[in-house]
């Protein structure tokens, strides 16, 4: 009865293997073999042509069944398939390591700290200075001088501004700012103002840069000719940190921009690495399934590769840590992606060129454009980062030159700077601000500067592209994880040897979400100094012994002049930006008519916006500062809309604040509800206005009636059109990548996951023992159950994985439901190519 059995399986499995054979004439060969009359091992023993291992017989057959899936063209060339020191099949998915010792420097960010130590050291030196030889210092680059000189500039004119408006805003106060209350309100409206400011002047400088079409010290992507040669030793290695994210995306962005930079010819001088941290499993084979066939078509497997990190270690900065650690020496740059980033080949090697161009940039960073979403929200965000963006970022630049923002992504990198100078140790400490850097950009950036090297924004090279979030939820989740990032990097407004313009940049970056809380209590405080004067009695004589009474002084006209001057330093940056697109032509943004309703539909949207995203980013602050951690998740790629159950669980307590502050202030005082009306109105229709906004429906209207219509919709790059067409073909294929049951029963996904497998350890009898424990404690358990993390463990370790497909198919005790699953409908699970 068990030998019927056992002949049965291995007629199942022997049919199973001829059925993903991808030439007749070898399945024809195989089920007329008497393969079928042998026990499993023996027919692993057969297919694999050598005794089989005691523990691990399935392991024997990977090479063969391989062949047999892909027997009418091999699955990869024969140095990538190759065989381990046990002679087993594995797939070199990287190429050979160059190890290079990292170490981050430790944080000194007490300055009092620091005082004490060089103090003790004075004193252990007998208050003797110590004379060291000063080396010969190199003359300070004119472009240092130019950006020092303007930004004393910027600080004259945003104090300035801030000062005038202050005296204005004293004047509207009843009491002239002489009451605690008022003295409360002033200091926070100086300070808001001051960041209101700063934003205006640097989108006027960007408007007259942009205006004047040239910046004599800023790097020029017109600099460099198209066409001028690269060293052969300017390697440029093109990473791509990954985590959970959509793998069809992913792959698409990332072979549209292949394609496009073997187009130009230089494609020998880049290599991609693909460095996932995914913890999905189903996602982790959906990866490996799509990298094997992106480089069968491209035929790319000594350009492109791909590693998964087993040990997960500071997110996406330690992922790059770990490439720079293993492969960094081999590269003269490194060029980050993000996940929906895709860049033309133009635009990658027009940033290798700049940095050969200029030996002394550290971080060239390109200005991605945001494209290819359909929702109405995301349609809006990308018309306001492609009209206004540009201003902002010429502006940033003008002031900044080699001091310049650092991104993350679409920028090139000196590695050797890097390396030395940027790896990032943690913030010393305990609470949700210490431990792991969380938004690293900033900071490499400013350890990049600190040793020397520039920092610049090529902010007129085009070519480079990105995707904005979906609807306000995803963005907002988005912002929630950066608020965090920029909490923690305000602790090294004071670490030893940081540039000041850096500095700068850690306090805008903090700035950019603590003006939530300050606006939002100043809004309080307002409503406050209301309630003061409409419920309590005057206090006219609030000093005693006072003989002349203070009478409150209520001036409408400096408040509607106040209001009217923030409306426009507010705005006007969006003026300037749609007549500098007229200026240089609108018909690629659907001519000047819809380009200025595009405009003003976007700003009365931004309006509705802003109180919502003031709430909540006063709530990341504050959850931030009490210690509440986060999870750090992906963001969604798929233009998905905003259910009415997620609006009402998100916005519910917005729209209830704002119903009840506006009963409030009406009955309190009926005309001032006016001046608060934009406020509490958008708080009370945040519900409706957020699931709208998602509409993809909504955004197609537009598109059709060419509002919110930006160049890339218009006419879109070739790398977009081929992003696009890849898309919708690795959705598809994406739909039959096998399951992990799958790969566990599977004969031909199983063996492909065995050779992807990277654990290689030694043979022991303990190991060995923990083996058996963990397979005969899975194998008789329902699969569906299984958890992620034990379904990661046996995709990483080859052996775990082959000695469960052999009990699967050969144990008695094995549940029902691996075969059930893991081989239904004949189908085959070949990697295109």
């Amino acid at each position: 009865m068990v030998d019927t059995q056992a002949d049965t399986v291995t007629g199942d499995y022997l049919e199973r293997l001829a059925q993903e054979t991808d030439s007749r004439k070898v399945r024809r060969e195989l089920l007329a073999s008497r393969l079928d009359e042998q026990d499993m091992e023996g027919l692993h023993s057969s297919l694999g042509a050598r005794e089989v291992a005691e523990d691990d017989p399935a392991a024997t057959s990977v090479g063969a069944r391989l062949s047999l899936a892909y027997s009418a063209r091999p699955l990869a060339p024969p140095t990538v398939l190759t065989t381990d020191a046990q002679g087993i099949t594995r797939l070199c998915t990287m190429p050979p390591m160059t190890r290079t010792p990292l170490g981050p420097e430790p944080w000194a960010t007490n300055p009092f700290v620091r005082f004490g130590q060089r103090v003790r050291k004075w004193i252990e030196r007998g208050f003797r200075r110590r004379h060291k030889a000063k080396p010969e210092a190199s003359p300070t680059p004119r472009w240092q001088k130019v950006g020092m000189l303007r930004r004393r500039v910027l600080l004259i004119l945003v104090v300035g501004q801030s000062l005038v408006a202050a005296e204005y805003m004293r004047s509207v106060l009843p009491y002239q700012g002489k009451q605690a209350l008022e003295i409360a309100i002033l200091t926070l409206f100086v300070l808001l103002f001051c960041w209101v400011s700063a934003g205006f002047w640097t989108a006027l400088m960007g408007f007259f840069q942009l205006l004047r079409g040239r910046d004599r010290y800023a790097i020029d992507a017109r600099d460099v000719e198209a066409d001028a040669p690269i060293e052969e030793t300017a390697r440029t290695a093109l990473v791509v940190p990954i985590c959970n994210e959509d793998v069809a995306r992913v792959f698409a962005g990332v072979r549209a921009t292949l394609e496009s930079l073997r187009d130009s010819g230089q494609e020998r001088h880049f290599d991609l690495f693909i460095l996932s941290d995914s913890f999905d499993p189903e996602l982790a084979i959906a990866e490996t399934h799509a990298w094997l066939a992106l480089c069968r078509e491209l035929g790319a497997f000594d350009r492109v590769f791909y590693r998964r990190r087993q040990r997960r270690m500071k997110r996406k900065s330690g992922n790059i840590d770990d490439f720079c650690r293993r492969w960094g020496a081999n590269y003269r740059y490194m060029l980050v992606l993000d996940a929906d980033s895709v860049m033309s080949g133009a635009c990658l090697t027009r940033l290798v060129r700049l940095m050969e161009a200029h030996p002394k940039a550290g971080i060239i960073q390109s200005a991605p454009r945001a494209s290819g979403r359909l929702n109405l929200y995301a349609r809006m965000q990308q018309f306001a980062t492609r009209v206004y963006g540009p201003l902002f970022t010429a502006g940033l630049h003008f002031w900044q030159l080699g001091e310049s923002h650092y991104w993350g992504h679409n920028a090139i990198i000196r590695l050797a700077p890097f390396m030395r100078h940027c790896m990032l140790a943690p913030l010393p400490g305990k609470g949700s601000l210490s431990g792991e850097i969380l938004s690293h950009d900033f900071v490499e950036a400013a350890l990049m500067r600190r040793a020397g090297w520039g920092v610049w924004i090529a902010y007129n090279l085009d070519g480079s592209y990105e995707e904005m979030p979906p609807n306000l939820l995803d963005e907002l989740n988005r912002d929630r994880r950066w608020c965090h990032g920029n909490l923690m990097n305000f602790r090294l407004f004071l670490a030893k040897g940081i540039h000041p313009v850096h500095r700068a940049v850690f306090l805008t970056g903090v700035m950019s979400y603590i003006s939530a809380p300050l606006w939002c209590l100043f809004l309080i405080l307002s409503t406050a100094l209301l309630a003061v004067h409409t419920l309590s009695t005057p206090q006219y004589f609030p000093e005693p012994g006072m003989m002349f009474p203070v009478w409150p002084q209520w001036n409408p006209t400096l408040a509607v002049g106040l209001f009217s001057a923030t409306a426009t330093l507010l705005f006007l940056p969006k003026v300037l930006s749609v007549i500098l697109v007229i200026a240089q032509g609108s018909k690629e943004f659907g001519g000047g008519l819809r380009l200025f309703a595009s405009m003003v539909l976007e700003s009365l949207f931004s309006m509705l916006m802003a109180p919502v995203r003031m709430l909540f980013h006063t709530r990341f602050v504050l959850t931030a500062l009490l210690g509440r951690a986060i999870q750090w998740r992906s963001p969604s790629r798929d233009n998905s809309d905003t259910p009415w159950s997620d609006a009402v669980r998100h916005h519910g307590v917005q729209t209830l604040i704002g119903a009840v502050w506006a009963v409030g202030v009406y009955y309190m005082e009926p005309t001032f509800l006016w001046w608060l009306a934009p406020i509490v109105g958008a708080l009370m229709v945040s519900i409706p206005v957020s699931v709208l906004s998602s509409r993809v429906s909504l955004g197609r209207w537009c598109q059709h009636a060419r509002l919110f219509r930006i160049p890339e919709e218009t006419h879109p790059p070739r790398v977009l059109r081929r992003m696009v067409r890849h898309l919708k073909r690795m959705r598809a294929q994406q739909a039959a990548t096998p399951t992990f049951v799958q790969v566990v029963v599977d004969p031909m996904a199983n063996a492909l996951g065995c050779a992807l497998a990277t654990s290689r350890h030694g043979v022991s009898a303990l190991l060995r023992r923990r083996r058996e424990e963990r397979v005969r404690a899975i194998v008789t358990e329902n699969p569906g159950k299984v958890q992620p993390a034990t379904q990661l463990n046996f995709l990483d370790d080859p052996v775990l994985l082959s000695m469960l497909h052999h009990w699967v198919w050969t144990s008695p005790d094995a549940h029902p439901d691996w075969r059930e699953l893991g081989t239904p409908t004949p189908v085959s699970w070949r990697v295109p190519g």
